[in-house]
């Protein structure tokens, strides 16, 4: 019996994440996934793109899934996970790139802080940063999914919720980053990539 964490929402959206991750990521070689849930992303992103180094990071709960998946998997190129909070501390880098998946709308808003300042610390030189997952424009809905999503959000964690693009990229650029690329994904949600300045 298979007993690894499993995520239906990562086998739909990996495909189109790959698809971002392999051009923005093209001449990188260490990446920091911040959030790495149960793994899922880790074992296909690293399979994809050999050329990687990909480094895991979760809250210490969800390590013991995540090396399930990386063990199964037996890929070179992704070390043991490492136990991260967005607050703090990170490791020290310096990485290539951070990636992130759904992850901005599920911690509250100085978490979202946390994280682009997190960011800024550890990306290197002409560092690339991608995050995924729904954002609003102008503090609207992009779609009625998204309300939705938003609703079950704040049931669960009132300090949740789906961020606005406007704010996000003003942390991004406090941090260093400039926006380079919005793509748009599946279900309503986006692929944001960000540059070292």
């Amino acid at each position: 019996m298979d007993t690894k964490p499993f995520a239906p929402a990562c086998e739909r959206n990996r495909d189109p994440i790959l698809g971002v991750l392999r051009s923005a990521f093209a001449a990188c070689r260490t990446v920091l996934e911040v959030g790495s849930g149960t793994g899922q992303h880790a074992v296909f992103f690293a399979a994809g793109m050999p050329w990687l180094s990909w480094q895991c990071a979760d809250l210490p709960p969800q390590l013991p899934g995540i090396r399930q998946w990386l063990d199964e998997a037996g890929l070179p190129n992704t070390p043991p996970p490492l136990a991260l909070d967005v607050a703090g501390p990170w490791p020290p880098g310096p990485y290539d790139a951070v990636f992130s998946a759904n992850v901005l709308h599920i911690v509250d808003a100085p978490g979202v802080a946390a994280f682009f300042a997190g960011v800024g610390r550890v990306l290197g030189d002409a560092g690339v940063l991608v995050a995924y997952g729904p954002f609003n424009e102008g503090g609207t809905f992009t779609s009625a999914s998204n309300r939705d999503f938003d609703a079950w959000l704040k049931a669960r964690d009132p300090r949740s919720g789906i961020r606005d693009l406007e704010a996000v990229q003003a942390l991004a650029a406090q941090a260093g980053l400039r926006a380079v690329d919005d793509v748009a994904m599946p279900a309503n949600n986006r692929c944001l990539v960000w540059r070292r300045s």
